[in-house]
């Protein structure tokens, strides 16, 4: 098994976690299929309360 030879300095860490912060920033939003609110996936709509295509918690006045 693989094991480094060496430490991976603070340096080098970091940039490689700064290359992968902007993966994590780009959130998608899709449009609610009964209201046509923007919302995220997977996820019922709040405006409505619609998931697939059915009511499945009550409505947030």
């Amino acid at each position: 098994m693989g094991v480094p030879k060496k430490r991976t300095s603070k340096m080098r860490r970091d940039r490689r976690r700064a290359a992968n912060n902007n993966l994590r920033a780009a959130v998608q939003v899709i449009q609610c299929s009964n209201c046509k609110e923007p919302i995220l996936p997977h996820r019922a709509c709040s405006a409505c309360g619609h998931y697939k295509g059915r009511e499945t918690v009550p409505a947030q006045a």
